[in-house]
Order: structure tokens, then sequence, then C-alpha cells
């Protein structure tokens, strides 16, 4: 079936998204849904997308009962996933040194171990279908530094190198990894960022100047619905490539971080944040 048609009943394809609550979760999974594809979202509690077009699961990704029961649930429900969307996340910002290394394993544990959880539960069953298409949702700080989100970009770095490694191990078995890299997006995401739990009070301007240029940016930021329709394109693409920026920001980042002289780029960077140059 050409991947850009829309599906009939008897051909709908299937797909799990985590982190539906809100925000691109919830923006990608009624986009997905809107197209034609069953689709079902996670949450760790139950009754979570309040969308009658999507099938909510209970699944925890950073546990591995939780991600093995919601996967078995998907699977007695509609017998196969051709989807998957690995969206659910967390943040923080705060100088580096501002996080315990146990506040970062709560980072890493969400954001690169829960996706390494669902995709490894999904992967036999796309492997048992021949074909499938995975769909990280990573950021625009998985390829530049972040001052004062040291180690969200981390964890996003660490997306970006599991994604592109595992899309050439899976690729001759007819699943193939992307990463969707978004920049800032309209949501509820920065309001529910952990804070440091060893703040310094070196760092205390540095994070209100940070805290008030996320206000600025946020403005004008893209809306969730952005993002949602890369995802779309991505899982249609007949072609699909690594990486989809997702909005006009995060695509100019990308050809700035490729072309532009890397100490120019550093200026830049410094100037935008408001750091001393």
């Amino acid at each position: 079936m050409d991947q850009s048609e829309p599906m009939t009943q008897q051909a709908k394809q299937v797909a799990l998204i985590t982190g539906v609550s809100s925000g691109i979760g919830r923006a990608t999974a009624l986009r997905l849904s809107n197209a034609g594809y069953r689709v079902f979202g996670t949450s760790r509690r139950q009754i979570v997308s309040g969308s009658a077009d999507i099938e909510d699961v209970v699944l925890d990704v950073t546990l591995d009962g939780s991600v093995t029961d919601g996967i078995a649930e998907v699977l007695r429900q509609a017998g196969r996933i051709d989807v998957l969307v690995n969206n659910a996340g967390i943040g923080i910002t705060g100088g580096a040194e501002e996080s315990s290394p146990e506040q970062a394993r709560v980072l890493f544990e969400t954001n690169v171990f829960g996706a390494m959880r669902v995709t490894n539960a999904v992967l036999p069953q796309m492997r048992r279908q021949g074909r499938g298409r995975i769909i990280n949702i990573g950021s625009v700080l998985g390829f530049i530094p972040a001052p004062f989100s040291a180690i969200y970009a981390a964890t996003k770095h660490a997306l970006e190198g599991y994604s592109e490694s595992l899309d050439h191990e899976m690729r001759g078995q007819g699943i193939r990894i992307s990463l969707i890299e978004p920049a800032y997006t309209r949501t509820s995401f920065e309001a529910n960022m952990l804070r440091p739990d060893r703040p310094m009070p070196e760092y205390d301007a540095a994070r209100k100047r940070t805290a008030d240029l996320l206000k600025d940016v946020l403005a004008d930021a893209d809306e969730p619905s952005t993002v949602a329709d890369v995802v779309l394109k991505a899982v249609r693409d007949p072609r699909p490539k690594h990486r989809y920026p997702a909005g006009k920001l995060a695509s100019r980042l990308a050809v700035v971080r490729r072309f532009v002289p890397a100490s120019m780029f550093d200026s830049s960077l410094r100037k935008q944040m408001r750091l001393d140059v």
C-alpha cells in the first residue's frame, strides 16, 4: 500500500505512542488517528488521552514489567504494531554540577532507557511482521550544546547515537528508525521540568536568565501540531531519513550547525543565551 494514501478500515495500521497526556504526544496521537491509524497512547496512569480516537494503555517506560504488560495488551487487542513513537520524556534546567548523578539517572531512565525498553519490547513483533517504523522524539539539543541544560542535552545526544545505530542494524529486517528534532515547542514541558536537586548560588543569575529567555522564545514557539505533522511525514516517507527537523527554527539550526564555522556558532550561541562572550 502507498504510504501516502489514506488507509481503509481493513488496512488500518496500528501506532503506539508514549506520553500522550499532552503536548507533542497528544498532538501526534490525534494527527495519526486523523490520518487513519489505530492509535494506542500510553501514560503511567489510566485514562490520559481524553479522546475516543485514542485507546489508552497504562505503561511506565521506566519499569520493565510495565512495558512488557503494556505491549502485550496492545498486541492482544490489535495483533500488531506498525508504528512506535517514543515521545515520553522529562527535562531539567540548571548548571550541570547542580544535578546529582542520581538525578541525572532519572532523566536517562526516561529519555534514553525508556525509549530502549519500549523499542526492545516492540522489535520482535515488527520483525515477525517484516516491517515497522520507530520514531524517536529527539531535540535540536541532540546536535547542538545547550548551556544550563547539559543533562537533558546529554540524553538527547545519546538518543541520536542510539537511533542512527539501531537503524543500520534493523534496516535489513524491514524496520526503520528515525529522529524528529523540534526546537522550542509551545507545550507544558518547560513548566513541568525538574529543578536541580543541589542548587548552587553561583548559578542563580544564569538560571533566571535562562528562564526569562524561555518565556520570550516560547511566545513565538511552534505548536505541537507542527511536530506531529513531521512525525506523520516520517512515518509515511518511502525513503525514511535518519533525522527530520521540526519547524523553521529547527531547520535553520540544523543548517547552521553543519555549515557555520565553530567559533562563529559558539559566539552566536552565547549571545542568544545572554552569556558573556
